[in-house]
């Protein structure tokens, strides 16, 4: 960010008293909310840090480092003591008097904003840091950023800009607008182009899945052939040494076969082998359509996200339909019977084609929120509770979701919503509800008229 506008960003934050809330909502983005609902994003990536100005949203996922804590903890409710640059430098510097419940403390938040060294750093009255987004050791840099040393101050900057050539008259926040703007549609391109590549990767590997499925009589065909390895291995038994590998004999039709006994396996148990290999293979021939259509089923599921990423207007649309998945909590949060998602903090589970709907209502506490489009086969969906009020504005939009992965077409669609404990299953996934709110969606896109 130019010198320029952090000298006319300063003149405008003069103007507020105190930071509500402080908090990271992205990797490398720090939120400022002031008094006067004014909200600034500070996006401090390495080497393109700038500040934009936007609605303030609970972030797809939350952040718990230690330097979050402090922030947080540091900065929301804090009242503005002081804002200016540090030695006229691009460094922004805000003093404040922190509230915690049992003392008033000085403490700083400095933004750093000096190309691949970018840094948001807390410091005490004392100038030692507290914490800081990006820990640098004596390895990288001569400026050591750990918490609990003391921070040692930037050099001057090679030229000084005069401020006769600075902008007295710029709209700092048409800028932080525009920036904003900037920012979004470049987030949104990006994002969109990831996330459909993931999304036609998973839907790819489905197809493969599909397309690789035996049918019904290549089935019963290998069935009948591991019953007759079987048959014919109780027939030539006596003949049989415990150290055999293979054996060659005539079938019940005199035929001469050759049999290659499997690796681990005593020969005194090789029939048994062979007659569960057939009782398998049977079992599945019985149950392929269903295999089928559960594949079906997830690929259309896939379809519908791909089809509604596709129409998303905003990057957040986008990371709420398909959030990043944390490396750090992929163990402990993968569900193998249903899709997880977020919204705003509260988990989210949905059912991608029939069985996982069950599946859904088995694992759903009483408390928890159940929602379904109503009078068209959809994705149940639960809203973990952990028997909490659910804010509106969760229920609008998982209903958006729950037609997004549900259905193609534009239009308004209403979404039934109850309580777990008012659903009755009947039969599969098909229920009876009571003690329900409607809400109703519009879905945007090209519209199909039958």
């Amino acid at each position: 960010m130019r010198l320029s506008e952090l000298k006319a960003l300063v003149k405008y934050l003069k103007k507020f008293k105190y930071i509500r809330r402080a908090r990271r909502v992205e990797d490398n983005t720090i939120e400022l909310s002031f008094d006067r609902n004014q909200n600034l994003f500070f996006n401090m990536k390495r080497g393109d840090s700038f500040i934009y100005k936007a609605p303030s949203n609970r972030p797809p996922r939350d952040y718990n480092a230690p330097f979050d804590t402090l922030l947080h903890s540091l900065f929301s409710q804090s009242e503005i003591v002081d804002i200016y640059l540090l030695n006229g430098d691009r460094v922004l510097k805000i003093d404040v008097i922190s509230k915690r419940s049992y003392k008033r403390e000085a403490v700083s938040i400095q933004f750093e904003f000096t190309g691949k060294n970018t840094n948001v750093i807390l410091l005490n009255r004392d100038n030692i840091i507290i914490e800081a987004l990006r820990h640098i050791d004596q390895n990288s840099s001569f400026r050591v950023v750990r918490p609990n040393i003391k921070l040692q101050e930037l050099p001057p900057p090679p030229i000084k800009l005069r401020d006769s050539n600075l902008d007295s008259n710029m709209d700092i926040e048409t800028l932080l607008e525009e920036n904003f703007k900037d920012y979004e549609k470049r987030e949104l391109e990006r994002l969109k182009r990831q996330k459909l590549i993931a999304v036609s990767k998973k839907k790819a590997k489905l197809e493969a899945m599909l397309e690789s499925l035996p049918d019904i009589e290549q089935l019963e065909a290998e069935a009948n052939k591991n019953r007759e390895i079987a048959n014919i291995i109780l027939a030539n038994l006596y003949k049989l040494k415990p150290y055999d590998t293979e054996l060659e004999t005539l079938d019940f039709e005199g035929n001469r076969v050759y049999i290659k006994f499997p690796k681990g396996v005593l020969v005194n148990r090789l029939s048994d082998y062979f007659f569960n290999r057939a009782k398998k293979a049977e079992k599945r021939a019985k149950y392929i359509h269903i295999e089928k259509e559960n594949l079906k089923s997830k690929i259309d599921f896939y379809s519908n996200i791909y089809f509604a990423l596709e129409r998303a207007k905003s990057s957040y649309e986008v990371e709420l339909l398909y959030p990043k998945r944390v490396k750090a909590n992929k163990k402990r949060e993968k569900i193998k019977k249903c899709e997880l998602f977020w919204i705003d903090g509260y988990k989210v589970l949905i059912g991608r084609n029939s069985k996982e709907n069950q599946e859904l209502l088995k694992i759903a506490k009483a408390n928890d929120i159940w929602l379904h489009v109503r009078d068209i086969p959809s994705s149940h969906l639960i809203i973990k509770t952990d028997k909490q009020n659910l804010p509106e504005d969760i229920i609008k939009k998982a209903g958006k979701l729950c037609v997004d992965f549900s259905i193609k077409r534009a239009g308004d669609y209403r979404v039934d919503y109850c309580k777990r404990k008012f659903v009755k299953i009947q039969e599969g996934s098909n229920v009876e509800y009571d003690k329900y709110k409607t809400i109703t969606v519009r879905k945007d896109g090209i519209e199909i008229r039958e």
